[in-house]
């Protein structure tokens, strides 16, 4: 994994009450951390691939988690998470970004959900020393494109050896 979620979500902090999206959500690591902190709120686990819903599923019904909630959407597209409009308070968009075609539409989806003031931990690949077949997308161009969308960078993230963090606030 190279990343530690757990680390990682402290950054941001998430309150016990917050609504989060996890865009990209993989197995679900994230996903199950942010359950336990946003206890009293809502997780969505937002993934394209369907194997990987089964297996959140699986680990959110081990877990005895209530608030977590899998969908199956694309993250690229406009209304693509099928989250409602500017309800979420913190999107967590870990080792996604250097995958994603649109990365403009991935930003334009994320600030349709957010909130006003509404925050992003982005952790992604920053070289590609252990895979060969990775595309990182510079930190310096993901901030840039970011903040041409209309996202502020709060601060930088320790995020691991082999990745960039950063946390981005919505106007």
């Amino acid at each position: 994994m190279f990343t530690d979620p757990v680390k990682n979500l402290k950054t941001i902090p998430i309150r016990e009450n917050e609504i989060v999206a996890d865009l990209g959500a993989g197995t679900g690591y994230y996903s199950i951390e942010a359950g336990h902190l946003a206890r009293l709120g809502k997780v969505y686990a937002v993934e394209v691939q369907k194997e990987y819903l089964a297996t959140i599923q699986h680990k959110v019904k081990e877990a005895h988690l209530q608030n977590v909630e899998c969908l199956w959407g694309n993250v690229e597209k406009l209304g693509g998470t099928k989250i409602g409009d500017a309800i979420v308070d913190v999107v967590i968009a870990s080792n996604i970004f250097f995958q994603v075609d649109d990365r403009l539409g991935f930003i334009s989806e994320i600030k349709r959900i957010l909130k006003p003031g509404g925050k992003v931990l982005l952790i992604d690949w920053a070289d590609s020393a252990h895979f060969r077949s990775l595309k990182p997308v510079p930190k310096a161009q993901t901030q840039e494109m970011f903040e041409k969308k209309g996202f502020t960078l709060d601060r930088d993230v320790d995020a691991g050896a082999h990745h960039y963090g950063m946390i981005l606030s919505k106007l």
